[in-house]
């Protein structure tokens, strides 16, 4: 295929606007899938997106379409709307030269919209509007695109109107793609160069890496060099994706395909590394991706200790296909062997957990999340504390900082005033308001980030009716009063409990979170004393009664000094058990910080 009838777009869209649906269409309309094979939401191919109803991982797809008599290939690459998966959308936008941005013809511009768009702009792709569901009742077409050119600055007279259930539109989306998409830049004649955007473990072909190709062109018996890892591999396969994977001859430029070559070791491969040639040491290498800062971390632990190897087997492998995930090996008193693990946000350290489980039939203790705190000592020295158990003496800290975001709140105008008593119960500070129509409003706020990752997504929805919709992007790390809170079970201080607060909260959150693991640690045959405290203060406290025996149960009348000597044995019992015994703390205790901050 000549580059010039080659064209790479994606579809980027907020959560649940149809970015799948109009994807199954498009698929349909080119004949990509037979009405026999055909299935709704084809891309989305993993057990947990289909079950959710969610895009998790960005889908490629080579797709023939024939236009006024010349046939074309088309690259599209499906991708998530949630705005913990916004580093999927950025990788995704670095192997393309347009984009289809969808909006709901029901709901209108909402906050993800905008972080996508403006992330599309900054990579000069061609944006194409597409105003989709127009065949609902509630459809308000005529307003959305208002919305889109007042909030966007995108001409509304080149949004196309679809409905992608019905595949209405899609004959004019179609051409509308191979007019206003440039084709790729690049020489097919130069030397290879080609971009990893993705890959992924399997488990009898080993490493399989996705590809843009830049410059030139590979194929099966090559010899390809990773530029950045430097590791040279001789090729056994490439193709393209129809959407399954498919064999060919070779990869031109401006194509998108899989490469599969005879890498064994994850350590090899990185994401936004360039492929080369292996004689050619002169070859530039491709500005490839800003790795991502992980903003929320937590243990990972497995349940039955055996296990360990297990789990890190696995987590090395899912790092190979999620290139935002960080880990590091941890130990706990409590715990044993585990990973501090982290993430983007609290949805995606759910999804990462689930699918460590799922793929590789393991049972996996969490430990509460938090983010990441900066400590300013007074030596001067910045620390970087991704683990509440690892921050620093109180009396060696001159400053201590949280990461601070901008909060983007899209809310229906009849809100505000609910919206604006949360923002402020969560320590926002309060910054702007833009209306985007009469009805609808845009509030900016700063916020703590540790305000949000636990359920403040869940507090906008019910403040809201449903309609809120929310991004934020971190601007920077500012000093705030906050303590360490430990909990103490039987005098001794769990790591996995630690967590830090503002100062404000601390009496509170101790209050509630002993009262709960009092609940959730069973008895044992001595009194367990919970506490909570800051330093080494007790801001709280709740005891865990000793499981009793009526020792006496048999003693009918009789001398009273027959049963104070067995009182008196079953008392020595206990005070030997207490010092030597171990407290066993179930799984659901170490999920009880989260629950804790969930019900406030």
């Amino acid at each position: 295929m000549r580059i010039e009838s080659i064209r790479n777009f994606c579809i980027i869209a907020h959560i649940d606007h149809g970015k799948s649906t109009l994807a199954d269409r498009l698929l349909q309309m080119t004949g990509a899938v037979s009405n026999r094979e055909f299935r709704e939401q084809l891309l989305d191919d993993m057990d947990l997106e289909r079950e959710r109803g969610i895009t998790i991982k960005s889908s490629a797809v080579t797709l023939r379409y024939e236009h006024k008599g010349e046939e074309y290939e088309l690259n599209l690459i499906d991708t998530p709307g949630h705005v913990d998966f916004s580093y999927e959308v950025s990788r995704s936008l670095s192997a393309c030269e347009g984009a289809l941005l969808v909006v709901d013809a029901t709901q209108g511009v909402e906050a993800q919209t905008v972080a996508n768009a403006y992330q599309a702009i900054n990579h000069n792709l061609a944006v194409i509007p597409v105003v989709n569901k127009i065949d609902l009742a509630s459809a308000r077409s005529e307003d959305v695109m208002h919305e889109m050119e007042t909030v966007l600055a995108l001409d509304s007279s080149d949004a196309i109107c679809v409905s992608a259930k019905e595949g209405t539109g899609i004959d004019e989306l179609l051409p509308a793609i191979v007019e206003r998409i440039e084709p790729p830049k690049g020489d097919p004649e130069a030397p290879l160069r080609a971009l990893v955007f993705d890959s992924e473990f399997d488990d009898y072909r080993g490493v399989i890496v996705y590809v843009r190709v830049v410059d030139g062109s590979i194929a099966s018996g090559d010899k390809v060099r990773m530029v950045c890892t430097g590791k040279i591999a001789d090729v056994n396969e490439v193709g393209i994706f129809t959407p399954k994977m498919t064999r060919v001859n070779r990869l031109e430029a401006g194509s998108v395909g899989y490469v599969i070559s005879n890498i064994r070791t994850i350590h090899d491969v990185q994401i936004g590394d360039t492929l080369a040639p292996a004689k050619n040491e002169d070859v530039t290498a491709l500005p490839g991706y800003t790795q991502p800062q992980p903003m929320v971390f937590c243990g990972l632990y497995p349940s039955n200790a055996t296990d360990f190897e297990s789990l890190r087997d696995a987590i090395e492998k899912y790092s190979l296909n999620d290139s935002s995930f960080r880990f590091q090996p941890e130990t706990s008193d409590a715990l044993g062997f585990g990973f501090r693990c982290g993430f983007l946000g609290l949805l995606h350290m759910e999804i990462a957990r689930e699918r460590l489980e799922r793929e590789n039939n393991l049972q996996l203790i969490q430990t509460a999340p938090n983010v990441t705190y900066e400590a300013v000592t007074a030596k001067g020295d910045l620390i970087r504390v991704d683990n509440p158990s690892n921050l620093p003496d109180a009396s060696t800290i001159d400053e201590l900082r949280e990461p601070i975001v901008r909060l983007s709140i899209i809310i229906p105008s009849n809100h505000i005033g609910s919206m604006m008593r949360l923002g402020e119960e969560r320590r926002g500070t309060y910054k702007s308001t833009e209306y985007l129509s009469p009805e609808r409003v845009m509030l900016t706020y700063e916020m703590p980030l540790a305000e949000i990752i636990y359920d403040f997504y869940d507090k906008l929805k019910s403040a809201t009716r449903g309609y809120g919709t929310m991004d934020y992007e971190l601007i920077e790390y500012r000093a705030s009063d906050l303590v360490r809170l430990d909990i103490l079970v039987a005098g001794k201080r769990v790591e996995a409990f630690s967590s830090i607060v503002h100062t404000s909260e601390a009496d509170y959150r101790g209050r509630k979170l002993v009262q709960r693991l009092r609940r959730e640690i069973p008895r044992h045959l001595f009194e367990i004393p919970v506490q909570a405290a800051v330093g080494s203060r007790i801001i709280a406290r709740e005891t865990i009664r000793a499981l009793s025996k009526n020792v006496t149960a048999k003693c009918y009348g009789g001398d009273i000094t027959r049963k104070r000597k067995l009182w008196e044995k079953q008392r020595e019992g206990k005070k030997r058990m207490k010092s030597i015994g171990q407290v066993q703390v179930p799984q659901e205790a170490f999920l009880a910080v989260l629950d804790v901050a969930r019900e406030e």
